[in-house]
């Protein structure tokens, strides 16, 4: 499985363990930075990296995100500015809305707010986001293709 990540300072710390986590589960991690911690870095220049990449492979092979900010929040609209993108943040609380997310929504980028959640807390959400399958109901089909019309 292909996954983007991206950060800037304040998630830079997770990223580089998540990194290590993902690729020891045998994905397919490309990161989009930031490359090298700097405080006071911005973080939609790596955003819009990653969910670019996004973009572009949702017509041949789906791949997913997983982007890291302070809440998570600025970064998912990024994110979510891009065609086939279709970014969930999580910043504590119940996974369900991680698992609905996929089930419902079919997102394909996952948005941690760092300062909400410890590193395995944020571990456990992209886990189940990685393993949630898009549930492909008809309902749930149609609102994707009527967001997709919305952002063209």
């Amino acid at each position: 499985m292909k996954i983007y990540l991206a950060t800037d300072h304040a998630g830079f710390e997770y990223k580089e363990n998540i990194k290590i986590y993902l690729e020891e589960k045998g994905h397919e991690v490309y990161d989009c930075g930031a490359l090298t911690l700097e405080m006071g870095d911005d973080y939609p220049e790596y955003m819009a990296r990653a969910a670019e990449k996004v973009q572009m492979d949702a017509e041949h092979e789906p791949s997913f995100a997983v982007i890291f900010g302070g809440s998570g929040v600025g970064e998912a609209i990024v994110a979510n500015r891009f065609a086939h993108v279709r970014a969930v943040t999580f910043a504590g609380g119940p996974l369900d809305v991680i698992k609905k997310s996929r089930e419902d929504n079919d997102t394909n980028v996952i948005s941690i707010g760092v300062r909400f959640v410890t590193e395995n807390e944020a571990k456990q959400a992209i886990d189940l986001f990685l393993a949630t399958p898009f549930s492909h109901l008809e309902r749930h089909a149609d609102r994707i293709i009527q967001i997709e019309n919305v952002t063209k």
